[in-house]
C-alpha cells in the first residue's frame, strides 16, 4: 500500500475488503489486520470507525455509487467497490474528514491495490459526492415512508425493512431500523463473586469511569448492571480480566433476570456458548447448585468453561453435545434455551450481519428451533421454569415458535406447559403478537433485541 495512505484508512479497506470479497466477519478480519499491522491508539479507533461504518452503510453507498457512477455496482471491480465505501461513508457520514482527504486517500487506495486503470472514476464518483452532497443527502436520507425507501435511508436489506413494516408496524419499523446505526450502550455486569456492585462502581468512577446503575423498567435493569457513559480507560479492561465485571447488554442479562436462577438448584442452559449467560446464572446462584451447560461447537464450549473459571465459578459443567440430538436427565429446576437464531436484534453491534441475513436463514432456523424446545420442555420437573428466548426480531423465529409449543402441550404431545405472563409485569415491552411474552428493541430499550418467553410445567 502507498505510504501516502493513512495507517487507519489502510486497516479500514482491507477490513472492508476481507468482508465483502473473503465472506470474513467484520470483526474478526479487522483484530486480524490490526495486529498485523500492530495498529493501536488513535490510529486502531480511527480504523475502527471507518471500517465497521462503511460495512454497516454499504446499501446506502451501494445506490449513491449507482447513480453518481452510472453503472451498477456489479460491474466495478471488487477493491474499486471497496474504496468507493470507504470514501463515501466519509463524504456522507463522518464529519471530521476533510473533502480532499477521503477523496485523495481513496484514490491511492485504489492504485496500491493494483487497479490504477479506476483511479479517474473513483476520484470522479467522490468529487461529484462531494460537489453534490447536499442533494444527494436529501435524495438518500430524506424519505423512510415505505419499506423500499427506509432499506435506502438506514442501509438495510429490503426483505428485512418489508418484514419490520409487517410485525412491527410502520413507525416501530422505521424507528428500529434508524437504531441499526446508532451507538451501542456499553454495559457491564458485576460479579457478586469478586465484589459488591456498588464497591465496584465506586472504584471504576475513583478511575475516572462515567458509570452509573441502569434506570430502565423490569427486566431491563438487572441489578447487577452498570452502565459505561464515555471511554472505558484502564479500569475497565483489567476488571474484566479479573473477572470483577462480564461485557453483557441489558437485553442479554435481562434473559436471567426472567429466567430468575436461585442458590442450591439445578439449571440447564441449552445453548451456552460463549457462556455470558452461563456466568450470570451461576453469579445469581453465588456458585451453590449445578449449571449445566450444552454447546455444540467446541471454540465456544471452551469458552464457556473459560468464562466461568475466570469468574471464580465451580458450579458450572460443560457438555460438548448437540443440544437437538443430546438426551439429557429430567429434572431441572430451571432451563434457559437461549437459542441460535437470526440475530436481527443485534444488527447495531454486528456491522456485517444484516448483509449475511436472509429469509432463508430464518426459514433454516425453524425446524431447529422447535427442535430444541422439545428438548428443554422434556427436562423440566413438575413446577419448573423453562425460558426461551432469542437475539432477534422475527415473529416466525419467536411467537410463532412459542405458539407451536403451547399449542403441542395442550394436544398432549408435550408435558404441560402454561406460558407465564411476562408482559402484565412489563405492558411497554410486550411482543407485538404474543403480549404475554416480551420483545426488546433497540430503539425503544437502547439495548440488544432479545424476544423472551417463560413457561411453567404445570403438573404435579
Amino acid at each position: 500500500m502507498s505510504g501516502r495512505v493513512s495507517p487507519a484508512r489502510s486497516l479500514a479497506f482491507a477490513t472492508i475488503r476481507a468482508t465483502f470479497e473473503d465472506g470474513a466477519f467484520t470483526e474478526r478480519a479487522f483484530r486480524a489486520e490490526a495486529d498485523h499491522l500492530d495498529l493501536d491508539g488513535r490510529d486502531r479507533a480511527q480504523a475502527q470507525r471507518l471500517a465497521y461504518g462503511a460495512v454497516q452503510r454499504r446499501g446506502t453507498s451501494d445506490v449513491a455509487i449507482e447513480r453518481l457512477a452510472g453503472r451498477s455496482t456489479r460491474l466495478l471491480d471488487p477493491p474499486v467497490l471497496a474504496a468507493l465505501h470507504l470514501g463515501l461513508y466519509e463524504l456522507l457520514f463522518a464529519d471530521a474528514t476533510p473533502d480532499h482527504a477521503a477523496v485523495d486517500q481513496a484514490v491511492e487506495l485504489v492504485k496500491g491495490a493494483g487497479a490504477a486503470h479506476a483511479s479517474g472514476l473513483v476520484n470522479a464518483v467522490l468529487r461529484r459526492a462531494a460537489r453534490e452532497r447536499e442533494q444527494l443527502t436529501q435524495d438518500l436520507l430524506g424519505d423512510d415512508s415505505t419499506p423500499a425507501a427506509a432499506a435506502v435511508v438506514d442501509s438495510a436489506p429490503q426483505w428485512l425493512a418489508e418484514m419490520w413494516w409487517r410485525e412491527l408496524g410502520e413507525e416501530a419499523a422505521r424507528s428500529t431500523l434508524a437504531a441499526c446505526n446508532e451507538r451501542v450502550e456499553v454495559a457491564m455486569r458485576v460479579n457478586p463473586l469478586r465484589g459488591e456492585r456498588d464497591q465496584v462502581l465506586g472504584r471504576l468512577r475513583e478511575a475516572g469511569v462515567e458509570a452509573r446503575l441502569s434506570e430502565a423498567p423490569w427486566p431491563l435493569a438487572a441489578p447487577e448492571l452498570v452502565v459505561i457513559d464515555g471511554r472505558t480507560g484502564e479500569a475497565v479492561p483489567e476488571a474484566v480480566k479479573a473477572g470483577a465485571l462480564t461485557p453483557q447488554s441489558r437485553g442479554s442479562a435481562a434473559v436471567v433476570e426472567a429466567l430468575d436462577p436461585q442458590e442450591g438448584e439445578h439449571v440447564l442452559d441449552l445453548c451456552a456458548g460463549p457462556g455470558i449467560k452461563t456466568g450470570q446464572i451461576g453469579e445469581r446462584m453465588r456458585d451453590r447448585g449445578e449449571v449445566i451447560s450444552v454447546e455444540l461447537d467446541p471454540q465456544r464450549a471452551a469458552e464457556t468453561a473459560a468464562q466461568a473459571s475466570r469468574l471464580g465459578i465451580h458450579c458450572v459443567t460443560v457438555i460438548e453435545a448437540d443440544a437437538t440430538e443430546t438426551g439429557m436427565a429430567p429434572g431441572f429446576d430451571r432451563v434457559l434455551l437461549d437459542a441460535p437464531c437470526s440475530d436481527l436484534g443485534t444488527l447495531a453491534s454486528r456491522p456485517d450481519a444484516r448483509w449475511r441475513k436472509s429469509p432463508k436463514t430464518i426459514e433454516r432456523l425453524l425446524e431447529v428451533q422447535d427442535q430444541l424446545l422439545l428438548n428443554a420442555a422434556a427436562v423440566l420437573r413438575p413446577g419448573g421454569t423453562l425460558v426461551y428466548s432469542t437475539c432477534t426480531i422475527s415473529r416466525r423465529e419467536n411467537e410463532d415458535r412459542i405458539a407451536a409449543l403451547v399449542a403441542a402441550s395442550a394436544a398432549g404431545d408435550v408435558l404441560p406447559l402454561e406460558l407465564d405472563d411476562l408482559g402484565a409485569r412489563a405492558p411497554e415491552l410486550a411482543a407485538p403478537a404474543e403480549p404475554r411474552c416480551l420483545q426488546l428493541r433497540p430503539d425503544r430499550d437502547r439495548t440488544t433485541g432479545f424476544f423472551i418467553a417463560r413457561l411453567i410445567r404445570t403438573d404435579s
